[in-house]
């Protein structure tokens, strides 16, 4: 095995993420929904690239659900909230390297549930 060769999940995951970032950019009319997942919370912003400033944002730090699945679908629905609010309909996808699965996919169905458009 090559010593440049990722050996951890972390590097992999921040591979994944530049691939990802190098194609995926927002501006104020359709800004970046990036997604990060810990093992304990998940966060979520609306970010206009062009501009370096978040618009919105929702975390599950203060959702009391009864699974983190559940607690993705609640995150999803308050940054749709916080997007309407703002007068954002379109938003591109950000999912940070993560795999489009569980926590990741609820919160994508709750916020175009909620409105946002991706």
């Amino acid at each position: 095995m090559s010593k440049l060769t990722p050996t951890s999940k972390k590097s992999l995951r921040h591979r994944r993420h530049r691939r990802i970032r190098a194609k995926v950019s927002g501006d104020a009319t359709c800004p970046r929904l990036a997604v990060f997942r810990s093992n304990k919370y998940l966060y979520a912003q609306l970010i206009d690239d062009t501009a370096s400033v978040t618009l919105a944002s929702a975390s599950s730090m203060d959702v009391k659900g009864k699974t983190m699945t559940e607690d993705a679908r609640i995150v999803g629905e308050r940054i749709a909230e916080a997007g309407k609010a703002k007068g954002i309909k379109k938003v591109v996808f950000d999912r940070g390297g993560f795999t489009f699965t569980g926590r990741i996919s609820a919160l994508a169905e709750a916020a175009r549930a909620g409105g946002l458009e991706f």
